[in-house]
């Protein structure tokens, strides 16, 4: 069977779960072609789109959160769908494909309107949040992959007929595995995100370098003016810019601070690392936060330079606290299926699924 997985790079974690779900794919023998379907419909533009996209999260925000509140509930025809159906059609016939499996919610709105206008493909949306929004929701839809447990009853109360609905979690690489955290000092890993997003504060990274028995990894992204002012300052505090490595360096860590999106988290709880999370801003990122804290993997951090710190010497200095959140962790990745994809694939496919 010939799948084809639509997503677009607004930041980088549709694109990393589109990766995972295709190394699951292939693995189980399918063919798979991963497209980033901005950049396929509108090449000259895209560059653009993600560059405006980077700003609105940086410094609007706010008018980003209020349109994700005002659209939570709202049904109907995705924007723009309609122009993308015929860049949609080429690309199935360039591929051949039989499945689609969309990772962003625009790319599932032109399916759906594809569908719609007479088009026949399978459709499988994958939410790369921990969110039941309305964006997400289009008719024509065969299946849908979730986070949790709490997002498939979303859905259900939304109309989602509950046998569509697979909790598989979000697609994370397969290298990433339970972890062993390092024998020697205590290991903190503090990860930026795609857009390098970080304290700016020297005295911040000061404090840090001075709590005693602590080795910290930061890893700063791409953002290289971050990168270049912290390399090589402080003793205890290792500065690696962009990387492939992210599995490695969770590995041997006791204990991440980071920012909640979605790719992350999912990255952690395969890792089995505790997470002490930014105080988030953006909607999305507020409503991983909450699964996580509520199921007990993680904790919460204020932006504020101070109270960070203490939060990271709390948690870190606290051994009871942190097998507590790897077992909550251990629990939650049980709750989940890695291969609901292959699973609903060979179901689309006619096959015979063991649920």
């Amino acid at each position: 069977m010939k799948i084809l997985i639509l997503t677009g790079k607004f930041g980088m974690g549709h694109w990393s779960a589109s990766r995972a779900l295709q190394q699951q794919l292939e693995r189980e023998g399918h063919a798979v072609e991963t497209v980033d379907f901005f950049d396929y419909a509108m090449p000259e533009f895209a560059p653009t789109l993600y560059r405006m996209f980077g700003w609105l999260v940086k410094y609007g925000g706010g008018l980003y959160n209020l349109f994700h509140r005002l659209t939570r509930n709202v049904e109907g025809d995705m924007p723009l769908a309609g122009a993308w159906v015929e860049h949609l059609e080429e690309l199935l016939f360039e591929t051949g494909a039989d499945v689609v499996v969309s990772t962003h919610p625009v790319c599932s709105g032109v399916v759906a309107r594809y569908k719609k206008e007479g088009g026949q493909v399978s459709l499988i949306t994958c939410i790369t949040d921990v969110t039941c929004h309305s964006e997400w929701i289009h008719p024509g839809t065969d299946v849908y992959l979730v986070a949790s447990q709490q997002v498939r009853q979303g859905l259900v109360s939304k109309g989602v007929e509950g046998e569509r609905i697979f909790v598989s979690g979000i697609p994370v690489g397969e290298q990433f595995t339970q972890g062993q955290p390092s024998s020697g000092k205590r290991e903190l890993l503090i990860m930026g995100g795609g857009l390098g997003l970080m304290p700016r504060g020297d005295r911040f990274y000061q404090q840090l370098d001075d709590l005693p028995d602590i080795h910290v990894t930061i890893l700063t992204g791409r953002n290289e003016k971050l990168y270049e002012r912290l390399h090589g300052k402080y003793e205890n505090i290792e500065v690696v810019g962009f990387t492939t490595q992210v599995d490695q360096y969770m590995a041997r860590a006791h204990l991440m601070l980071s920012k909640p999106g979605g790719i992350t988290v999912f990255e952690a709880i395969a890792s089995r690392l505790p997470m002490l999370v930014w105080e988030p801003f953006l909607e999305q990122e507020r409503e991983n936060a909450r699964f996580l804290v509520e199921a007990g993997m993680a904790r919460l951090a204020t932006k504020e330079e101070s109270d960070c710190l203490d939060a990271i010497a709390s948690t870190l200095y606290d051994p009871v606290g942190l097998a507590q959140m790897r077992a909550a962790m251990e629990r939650s990745a049980n709750t989940m299926c890695r291969a609901a994809v292959c699973a609903v694939v060979e179901q689309l496919a006619g096959e015979k699924v063991v649920a």
